[in-house]
């Protein structure tokens, strides 16, 4: 693994991650149900002119898959959807040790989810080193590997 660009803050993360979904036509984001689906509506946000379909898989349910799409509330998720795509984007909440998900499945799943895409692309985006923290980084072929970090500050005025 090989640093290729650095940013920082939500922007930073937004910018490098439309770059990367250049080219592409179609985008299915996996990740767990609560944490990760916020962020694919946010990183669905920066393409939403782009013409592309995208779509959220809450954990391995292939049969849950949805449209992320426009709404006058911004990117929501809506109807069920087709996950079949020449892009992946696993969101880092799926790592998180707590939620026990088979690395063997979801290989499997996204090779269901890329079957008949020779020029498939599998990206990855998390916080705080998720994905090297849990191994996968050596199991699963990324293509990409988006690792953004967060300082917090919280000032009290009273």
């Amino acid at each position: 693994m090989k640093p290729i660009e650095k940013a920082s803050g939500i922007g930073g993360m937004l910018t490098a991650f439309r770059k990367l979904a250049r080219g592409r036509k179609k985008i299915t984001f996996i990740g767990c149900p609560g944490w990760c689906n916020p962020f694919a509506e946010l990183l669905g946000y920066v393409l939403r002119d782009a013409g592309k379909e995208m779509v959220f898989i809450p954990n391995l349910r292939k049969d849950m898959a949805a449209k992320v799409e426009m709404t006058d509330y911004g990117m929501q998720l809506g109807e069920k959807a087709d996950p079949s795509s020449d892009t992946v984007v696993l969101l880092g909440g799926l790592a998180m040790p707590k939620m026990e998900v088979d690395v063997k499945g979801l290989n499997t799943m996204i090779d269901e989810i890329t079957k008949g895409h020779p020029d498939r692309q599998i990206l990855g985006l998390c916080i705080g080193g998720v994905f090297e923290k849990a191994g996968w980084d050596k199991l699963i072929d990324f293509d990409y590997l988006m690792d953004a970090d967060m300082e917090v500050v919280t000032y009290g005025f009273k």
